[in-house]
């Protein structure tokens, strides 16, 4: 497994025409709206990270399988079914601020989330603000959100 390349790397495919062709209306405005947010937030320029995610800056992780790369320290993909937030630290370090966020589901790293009209957009700020700053921090335990975890 340590010898298998990576799925997600850092691509240099123009990020605004990636988001300008999501078919769905909504996870179309909602890209537009988390670039600005985590442009914001971030200080960093979004980048494609393979075919469907959109990271800003980086990381470098490393598992106990030996499996190591980079990733995007935060990002999100609009999916068809939900717009998928990715928090490298997982989610589990943000139960608090979820538990306000508005309707959402969880995975290990993810937050799907279907309209953000109906989430509290200052409480996701602050998620990705968190995240952001513990996965730059190099805390133990950060996940690829497109690996392992």
């Amino acid at each position: 497994m340590a010898n298998t390349p990576n799925k997600t790397t850092a691509t240099d495919a123009d990020v605004d025409a990636f988001v300008a062709a999501v078919d769905h209306p909504v996870r179309r405005r909602d890209a537009e709206r988390l670039v600005a947010l985590m442009g914001r937030v971030t200080g960093e320029q979004p980048r494609m990270w393979g075919p469907t995610m959109i990271g800003f800056g980086s990381y470098h992780y490393r598992y106990d399988s030996g499996r190591e790369g980079d990733a995007g320290a935060a990002g999100f993909s609009p999916r068809k079914a939900a717009t998928t937030v990715y928090l490298p630290d997982g989610v589990d370090a943000h139960a608090d601020l979820l538990a306000a966020l508005g309707p959402h589901t969880v995975g290990k790293s993810c937050v799907y989330i279907k309209d953000l009209d109906t989430v509290d957009l200052g409480v996701l700020e602050e998620v990705v603000r968190r995240s952001f700053a513990a996965v730059n921090a190099g805390l133990p335990g950060t996940r690829s959100p497109a690996g392992d975890g």
